[in-house]
């Protein structure tokens, strides 16, 4: 594959009116829903798109994050801004790690207490 080649197929709009004919009702249900998620409300459209730009990063969605992206810059947000909801992303993602941890660290805890009850019992 050259550099020029890119790794996930460009969205055509033939591309998007093929996958919406072949579910028009569900392609229509989406798109509303969509609307309204990302309508201002309680939370700002603005804001609502930098939490979809951190999400995308954390579901790791390319289209997402391109078209999230735009519509945050389209809606006022600032390049600083992005920047710090990826970071925030990034933390909750490494956050995850560490908080998960426990798991690891209990299943040691139980192989060690596993292992010195055999050791005394023999």
């Amino acid at each position: 594959m050259s550099p020029q080649t890119p790794i996930y197929p460009t969205t055509t709009s033939e591309f998007v009116e093929e996958r919406n004919a072949l579910a028009p009702k569900t392609a229509e249900a989406f798109k509303a829903f969509s609307q309204r998620v990302f309508a201002d409300g309680a939370i700002s459209a603005q804001t609502k798109q930098l939490i979809a730009v951190a999400v995308a990063h954390v579901t790791q969605c390319p289209y997402c994050i391109v078209g999230h992206t735009r519509s945050a810059l389209r809606h006022g947000a600032t390049p600083e801004a992005i920047m710090e909801a990826i970071w925030v992303a990034a933390e909750m993602r490494a956050g995850g790690s560490v908080a998960h941890s426990v798991l690891a660290m209990e299943m040691i805890s139980q192989v060690r207490n596993e292992k010195s009850e055999v050791k005394v019992a023999q």
